[in-house]
């Protein structure tokens, strides 16, 4: 069954880009519209950066409000906090109107979350930034539990994998792009704020945090610029549903919230990949966050802005990653992907944890290179499991709330380096994760190869 998005319809809002393609019973279309897709791929740029921020506010926070490791790591509790408890609402919100819905509302809450870092900023409390960075996370939530979906039934089912991975190549640019905003932004020159504040008392410590928590503001009004732009953008673009049919004449029932969750329950395949996907949203939070701590504890010479450097190196192989694993996907299994670059991760975090020297910063910058199939690779295929397509919304908003992943590992690993004492010996908590991503890649493709 066909459902052909016509001209005739599309008539009616002359003003808006059109949309030319077949949708397919299955919610699929037939080919892959080029101008609709790459706004989706573009929004992933979006959130990359917001997260990619965090990594700076943790290393500002920390020294400003006196955090622990533990307690700094409370930015990405916050922040993923905000996906684990939007995804489920941002399904039944596509469920009941429309894909491209959830993504103005997403870009809208987005757009308020950013404008809540300049009170943030005025009253200069870590609770209150924590309150912003949520905000922010639920309009991410929302962006992300319908463009990731909407993503992959852009085309052709059978190159839905393919389509996600080509999409998430954009991550590391807006995640590189967010480093840049926070090390020039945020950061200062000269010597690091902990060796600056820690000549400060009193009154002139305080006056000077407080400033240093204003410039903590200057990337979001750039985003909020962007953000808004995206909003018009998507208003004036026609987009297909995406909405699978049931029956030749829509007669039955429509699946219901609590009959969703009974089915994804009792699907096996699906919740190993729920498990899967917060392990490796925990892997990649904890080292992405750690990085910077990582460079600056082999030598006082590296101020904040300096080791800020080796994130844009991170993010520059994880794009490098992505265009190697989606390269490799052309001639092998996703998941036989994912087991090769898992064990090459886990070789080099194994170094990170072992050798406590500057050179681990750059296995560091590796592992994150070897990052690139995880995300997307696990997201379609857990995806794939769910056969009853009707159930595909909620599906994917609960792998989405396995982001909260993200809010765990690095409070994991935050404790590990407060008990030791040692950063490069938290990357212990990243090396079994990695194992775990590797032996679901191992499990999934020796299933993938008994169906051959």
């Amino acid at each position: 069954m066909k459902k052909e998005i016509t001209e005739s319809k599309q008539g009616k809002f002359p003003w808006m880009i059109p949309l030319k393609a077949n949708e397919l019973g299955d919610g699929y279309l037939d080919k892959t519209p080029v101008f609709q897709f790459m706004l989706l791929s573009l929004l992933i740029p979006l959130w990359a950066a917001a997260a990619s921020l965090n990594n700076i506010l943790i290393t500002q926070f920390k020294t400003i409000f006196e955090l622990s490791n533990t307690a700094s790591a409370f930015v990405n509790s916050a922040f993923y906090l905000g996906y684990f408890v939007l995804a489920i609402p941002a399904s039944r919100i596509i469920k009941k109107t429309s894909y491209k819905t959830a993504i103005l509302i997403g870009l809208l809450l987005y757009t308020i979350g950013c404008w809540l870092f300049f009170p943030a900023s005025t009253m200069a409390t870590y609770g209150v930034f924590l309150i912003a960075l949520f905000a922010i996370a639920c309009g991410l939530s929302f962006l992300e539990t319908s463009a990731n979906t909407f993503s992959t039934l852009m085309g052709p089912k059978s190159l839905s994998t393919m389509r996600l991975n080509i999409s998430q190549i954009f991550y590391p640019i807006g995640a590189v792009a967010g480093i840049l905003l926070g090390k020039y932004l945020v950061f200062n020159e000269g010597d690091s704020l902990s060796d600056t504040m820690s000549k400060m008392q009193g009154a002139e410590r305080l006056a000077y945090g407080q400033k240093m928590l204003q410039q903590t503001l200057l990337p979001y009004k750039y985003i909020i610029v962007i953000l808004l732009i995206a909003i018009l953008i998507f208003s004036l673009t026609r987009f297909p549903s995406g909405k699978a049919k049931n029956t030749a004449d829509d007669t039955e029932p429509k699946a219901g919230i609590s009959e969703t969750i009974q089915y994804l329950i009792h699907n096996h395949d699906f919740l190993k990949g729920i498990g899967t996907e917060f392990i490796y949203m925990g892997l990649q939070t904890a080292v992405w966050s750690s990085t910077i701590t990582l460079a600056m504890s082999f030598s006082k010479s590296i101020t904040e802005r300096d080791a800020s450097t080796f994130m844009v190196y991170s993010y520059i192989a994880f794009f490098v990653g992505k265009l190697v694993a989606t390269a490799m996907m052309k001639k092998m299994p996703s998941s036989r992907v994912l087991m090769i670059f898992s064990v090459v991760g886990v070789i080099s975090l194994i170094y990170v944890t072992v050798v406590p020297n500057i050179s681990a910063v750059y296995f560091a910058v590796l592992a994150s290179g070897l990052f690139g199939p995880g995300w997307p690779t696990i997201y379609s295929q857990t995806l794939d499991t769910v056969k009853e397509k009707r159930y595909t919304e909620t599906a994917g908003a609960v792998v989405v709330m396995s982001i909260i992943g993200g809010a765990v590992t690095p409070l994991i690993q935050g404790a590990v380096a407060d008990a030791t004492g040692s950063i490069s010996i938290s990357f212990i908590v990243n090396v079994i994760s990695f194992a775990i991503v590797g032996l679901y890649a191992l499990g999934y493709y020796k299933k993938f190869q008994s169906k051959k």
